[in-house]
Order: C-alpha cells, then structure tokens, then sequence
C-alpha cells in the first residue's frame, strides 16, 4: 500500500519516443479547437497541403518532402496566424488563436442550440448564449442530457447519489435548498453543465457521479446589474425577487446577488397501512400547508490578478430561512374486516423551523511555467437548523374511554465542514498530468428533546430524547495521466482516501469508530474517426458515504403511531460503474453498468404489535442496474428545434426483509424527456418551447413508485432593446406527477399517494441595467511575470 501512496505523491513519467512535428490549436481561454483548417506554404509561397485539427485541436504535419515551410491559419474571429518552421527541427506547437480586437457597442448574439460536447472523461452540456439560457439553471439542468429531475428529485442514469460542484467547488445544500440556489441563478450566468458518469482522481470519491454547473466569468468593464421578479401560482402564491451585480475594472472583478423567496407551500397525501394480523386497514389523509416568507439567498464573488502569474479569489454563498410554519390536521379512519370504520384518530401537528448555511472559499492559482500551475484551495461551509413541532392527537378507539394525548419534541443540528487541496498540473503536447492531496473535516451535533404529557402536564422524557456527535477526518492523494496521440485519447488515475470517523449516542450510550483506507481507480479511453465519430469506454470505482442526518438514531416522531430514525452504524455505499460511449453528428449514446455494494436509502415497514409505520434509513444488501442512455438535437428549421432524451434501464435492488428473508425488487424503467421550441421572432428573442417527460414505475429498496409524467409550455421574450426580459411558464399542466409509493413483501403491506402541487403558473422579469456591451477589447501585453515563462 506504501508504494501506491508514494506513486500517487509523487508520479514519475518517463517517456521516449520518435517526435512527429505538429501541435495543438487552442483560444486564449486554453479551450481547444477541433476543425480548424491550416495551410501549409512552401518556400516560394505556393500551397502544398491543407489540414484541420481534430475534436482535441490536434494537427500532425507528415508525408510532407520540403523542410522549411510556412503554416498559416485563416479562422473567422480570429487573428491571421503565420509561424515559419522547419520540419526537422520543429518542436510541438501550442498555437494560440486571438479574437479579432475590436469594439462592439450594444452586442446583439445570434441565439443557437445548446452544444453538447464528448469529452474523454466527461459530457460538457455548453448552454452559453443558447436558447435556454433564458431559464434558470434548476430548469436548465432538466434539459441536460442523461439527468432526471423527478418530484424534486436529481438523478444521473437513473442514480440518486449525486455530488453538486459549483465550479467545481461542492455544494452542502440538499433536497429544496439546493433547488432554491439553482432557481435563483440566473441561466445567463451559466456556461455549461458537465455530467461527469466517472469522475476522474481530481474528484473526490463520494457520489456515484458529479453534476459541475460551470459559470462564466465577468468580463465585461464596468458596473452592470440584473433586477429579477417572479410570480409562481401553484394551490398557493408564491414570489422570488432579487438583485445580481457586476463590476470589472482591470484586475479587479466582484459579482454580488441577493434573493429573497417568499409563500406557502402545500402538498397532498394519503397513507394506506394493511394489517393482516387484526384484519385492520388504516387510512390517514395529510395536507401539508407551510409558510416561509423570508427564504434568503446571498453570493458574492471576487477575483484578483495579483501578476500576470497569480489569481486569488474569495467566494461567498448563503442560505437563510428564519422560520418556516404550519400546522397540519391528519385524520386518520380505521376499518375493520366488515370495511367498516370502527375506530378513528386525529392528529394536529404545529410546527416550526429554523434553516441557515453558510460556504466560504478561498482559492489561488499560480502558474508556474509554460506547462505547470499550482492551486491551492480552502473550504469551510456550516449548516444549523432546528425544528420544533407541539403534536396533539384525540383518540377514539372502540371499546375505549376517548382521550387526548400530547408530546414536544425539538430537533438541533448543527454541522461543520473544513477541507484545504492542493491541486498540481503538468501540459505537455501529447500529456498531461494532475496530482495532489486533500483533508477535510466534519463535525456534527444533534440533539432531541422529547416531552409529553403525563397527569395533565408534560415532562422530559430522557429515554426518548438523544445526543448524537460525530466526527470524521479525510484524507486524500490523487494522481491521474492523460495521453493524446492522433485520433486516440487515454486517461487513467488513482485516488486513495482515508476515513477516520467517530460516532457518539448519549441515550442509550452507543460508540462506533471506524478508520479504513479505499482506493479508487478511474480509466478513460475514446477514439475519434475521420468523419468525427467518437467512440468511448470508461471504469470508475465510487463511495457514498452516509448523509450525517442518517446516522442520527434518535426517534423523530411524525405523530404517535409514526416516527423516523437513522442508524449509526450504516455503511459507505462502494460503487461500481462501467460506460461505453458514442457520438456523432449530435447523437451522443452510452450503454452503461452500475453495481451498488450496500446502498443506503430510506425504506419503511409496519409493526403488528404497536400498530406503527416506521420509516428508517439502512443498507440494502446490493443493488445493480444497466440501461441505454440517448440524446439527439434535431434543428429541423432555423426557427424549430426538438430535443429527444430517452433512459432505458433495468434496475434491481436485493434487500432483507423483516422476516430476515432476502427479496428481490427489479423494473424496468424509462425516463423520457421531448421537448421542441420555436423562434418567433429573432430580433426581439421571442421564444416558446412545449415539452413533456415521463417516468415509467421505478424501484428504490422495498419501495415500488408508480408512474408519472409533467407536461410544460414556457414562452419568453425580450423588450427595450434586449433589457427586459419577460417569461411565462405553465408546469405540469394535466396535473399527471402524482405518484404512488408503495411496499408489499410477507406481512407488510402499505402504500401512500404523494402530490407535490407542480401544476403552476410563473410569470417571471428580468431587467438589464449598467454597462450591457463588450468594450476595450484590447490586446494585452505580456508582463514581465508572463515573459519570463
């Protein structure tokens, strides 16, 4: 084990081989540049070949007899490109293409359909100035291919275990704080999505896949800002405003937005409980109406080039939600053999609760040669809520005095998060190389609080109430290789992580400590033809370590027959992943393989005895899925765009019953998402786009969810010379997402009807102020840093 630590501390490439002249064709921006023709001149100036780079900008200059020639790039856009070389001696070229210099006032962008590029490690989802860019990036990751977002729900090829990296810089939030962020970040600030199947060694190894949302920077001079309001009708009203600003002067760049959400927030349910042992069928009807009126979201950014060499930058997101309200009446009806009701419950929960997140990074990148550049990266992020819930419940069983019944219960948690990286890459022509090392450190701690009533009046009750700390140091080293030669393209890496954590219950008292070393092995290969198809395999190993939530086993009551609790002791999910790939002409399709050792999820059974439905989270013994995962583009007219997206796959999940027996629970799934848009008028960016998805009957441990669907119509347009933007947009129109959970193995035998009131009206503007145009566009000279390179 020594030895693969010290290959991942300190790689050693050692490469020998016969050197064809050529080189790479890149931007200023480092991206590379596929199809970009070349000439090649001899001595008396007269054209001998033409050439275009591949989809990695790579070109190769062979069977060519003159020794000294002259390579010209003519590309609209940029500047004119002429290097004299001699093939003999030429070493790899790295050309850099320059935009053309000059002034444009009030920039008018040809809107076009969103990119999507195959990378050897990765699919980049390029949304900039495309004709989505117009949503926010919640609904733009519903556009993105291979990613399903159902009931709130964010899935990778039919996988739920996702990491989110915000420029590639993890994001705590989860469930609707995380839907909140993505709904308040503006689609025009968004650059591109990469859905990341098998996350490379940089990564770190949690989640069975990464969703990067890449934003662009600022590069416009000058102050400007974006003014936004929107107006959802959903059963209730429901309001987003907020402010975004921008400033770049010289090395300087802040961006700054605030928003605030307010309203009320329902959703249906129904539970049906079969007890077989009493012959007995328990039916309870919740309507869940809450109020939050005050759900803050702050950013600010700011970027300094210290030299031309060194760039240090400062990042800053919160989430504030001071009190979120309501109180739900639950009656609940029992019938008997006969379907008869001949007992009868109600349950009036009050409620409250508390939610704020706060993330600071601090980054500085530093070049170190024309090859190399260091970065080194900290992280702190710190989660705090509680929720506090006063439970009444009337009672009238038959043959039972009717009585009353009433418990408190307040729920703290509070979690800590700090990770330093330091990240170290090496370019070369045909190379390129990445290592570093990561720690971080989380600390949490929750406490219940459990009272109720007893003689008229109510006490603490410590064997109900519970302590939970827990601690866990990472440790981490990483190194990975890329090889580009002509049409082929490798990549492998290997990251070791080390996990030391420590788990503390107070009531009764319980210890678990755990400390391992994983290894995670990545590889990559894709193979590019002339005619630019594009073929892909690619291996990853994953872990999915427990939400901290999860590992809390105190008992959070619902009401009193109702309750849910975590295990301390559940174990990292180990993931294995198998793609293969191919694109061509806008066709990407991958076939892929997924085996879950131990995934971890939420499941619920009955208990006989007290007549409770317990919902817990635990480990399955295995789970296994491969599918078909297709994308296509069709522009059938300039003005007329369909998008198909379609994921087939057969998923089964191995879990122990209460009984102790091992069942099998297997479907075969599809996700589907067609949407089509119009341009109707160019000038004024006005657009519609209909669409609908739909999402056959799913599995998830002993759970079985029926189908559902949505079907959305979204139209936008632009006014005032481009700075106000309006948009409708009608979800869920038939009212179809409606689902149905439900679980029947031996003696269980249950199900609920969830509605999460989609259907909605949004009316949304959006208003351009400051400076809106691309000016001084200047070339920027080579400082003294940069020139001794």
């Amino acid at each position: 084990m020594y030895k693969i630590l010290f290959f991942l501390c300190f790689p050693v490439l050692i490469l020998a081989q016969k050197t064809i002249p050529g080189g790479t064709v890149v931007n200023t921006e480092n991206e590379k540049l596929s199809s970009i023709k070349l000439e090649v001149y001899d001595i008396q100036n007269t054209l001998i070949k033409e050439l275009k780079t591949d989809g990695n900008g790579k070109f190769v200059l062979e069977d060519m007899t003159d020794q000294d020639v002259k390579l010209v790039i003519k590309n609209q856009g940029y500047s004119l490109f002429e290097k004299k070389i001699n093939l003999k001696e030429a070493e790899p070229l790295n050309i850099i293409l320059k935009k053309e210099s000059q002034e444009i006032e009030g920039v008018v962008m040809t809107k076009r359909k969103p990119l999507v590029k195959r990378k050897v490690d990765r699919l980049e989802f390029n949304v900039e100035n495309s004709n989505i860019s117009s949503l926010n990036a919640w609904e733009i990751l519903k556009n993105t291919p291979s990613v399903t977002i159902n009931n709130s729900v964010l899935s990778v090829k039919g996988s739920t275990g996702i990491l989110v990296t915000i420029n590639d810089k993890k994001v705590m939030l989860t469930g609707d704080e995380l839907r909140n962020l993505l709904e308040n970040t503006q689609g025009d600030e968004v650059k591109s999505i990469e859905v990341i199947t098998n996350p490379p060694a940089k990564y770190e190894a949690s989640g069975s896949a990464v969703l990067n949302i890449v934003l662009k920077k600022n590069k416009i001079e000058g102050y400007r800002g974006i003014l936004s309001s929107k107006y959802i009708q959903t059963q209730y009203a429901k309001g987003v405003f907020g402010i975004s600003q921008y400033y770049k002067k010289n090395r300087l760049s802040l961006m700054g937005s605030y928003y605030r959400g307010l309203g009320t927030y329902y959703r249906e349910g129904t539970d049906y409980v079969n007890y077989p042992e009493s012959q007995t069928r328990w039916i309870s009807t919740m309507n869940r109406k809450d109020k939050n009126n005050n759900q803050n979201t702050l950013n600010f950014n700011a970027e300094y080039e210290l030299d031309s060499l060194t760039n240090i930058s400062l990042n800053y997101s919160g989430y504030f939600s001071p009190k979120s309200f309501g109180v739900y009446n639950v009656p609940t009806l029992i019938y008997n053999q006969q379907d008869i009701v001949e007992s009868n419950y109600t349950t009036i929960n009050d409620h409250r609760s508390r939610s704020i997140n706060n993330a600071v990074s601090f980054q500085i990148d530093r070049k170190l040669n024309k090859k190399s550049s260091l970065a080194w990266i900290n992280y702190f992020t710190g989660n705090n809520a509680d929720k506090y819930q006063n439970v009444i419940t009337y009672l009238n069983f038959a043959g039972q005095v009717p009585k009353e019944d009433n418990f408190i219960t307040e729920n703290k948690a509070d979690v800590q998060l700090y990770s330093t990286q330091f990240d170290y890459q090496w370019k070369g022509d045909q190379l390129e190389l990445e290592s570093g090392a990561k720690y971080s450190f989380v600390k949490t701690n929750s406490k219940l609080d459990f009272s109720d009533n007893e003689n008229g009046e109510l006490q603490y009750r410590p064997e109900k109430s519970s302590v939970f700390d827990y601690k866990e140091h990472n440790f981490a080293l990483y190194s990975s290789l890329a090889y580009n030669i002509g049409k082929w393209n490798f990549k492998g890496g290997l990251r070791a992580e080390m996990t030391d954590l420590e788990g503390v219950v107070s009531e009764p008292y319980e210890l678990n400590e755990n400390n391992y070393w994983k290894f995670f092995p990545t590889f990559y290969v894709q193979y590019t033809t002339e005619n630019k198809q594009e073929f892909g395999f690619s291996y990853g190993k994953r872990i999915s370590r427990p939400s901290y939530s999860w590992l809390n086993p105190a008992k959070s009551y619902y009401n009193l027959f109702s309750y849910y609790q975590g295990d301390p002791k559940l174990k990292a999910t180990i993931t294995h992943n198998l793609n293969l790939t191919y694109s061509w002409k806008e066709w990407n399709v991958d076939l892929y393989y997924r085996k879950e050792i131990y995934p971890s999820m939420e499941i619920s059974y009955q208990e006989p005895n007290t007549s409770s439905l317990i919902y817990y989270f635990t480990n399955i013994e295995k789970g296994e899925a491969f599918g078909l995962s297709l994308y296509k583009n069709f522009q059938v007219k300039p003005w007329w765009n369909i998008i198909v997206s379609e994921n087939l796959e057969h998923n089964e999940n191995y879990f122990k019953g209460i009984d102790g027996v091992i069942y099998k629970n297997k479907v075969w799934n599809l996700a589907s998402n067609i949407s089509t848009s119009f341009t109707l008028d160019k000038n004024s960016d006005w657009k519609m786009e209909i669409g609908h998805r739909y999402y056959s009957p799913g599995i998830q441990g002993t759970f079985r969810i029926s189908e559902s669907s949505a079907t959305y119509l979204v139209v936008n347009k632009k006014f005032f010379n481009r700075k106000l933007e309006a948009s409708l947009l009608f979800s869920d129109i038939f009212k179809t997402s409606q689902e149905k959970i439900s679980t029947k193995y031996a003696n269980q035998d249950n199900y609920f009807i969830d509605y999460r009131d989609t259907q909605s009206f949004t009316v949304s503007l959006k208003f351009n102020f400051g400076n809106q145009s691309v000016k001084n566009a200047k070339t920027i000279q080579k400082t003294a840093e940069q020139e001794r390179l």
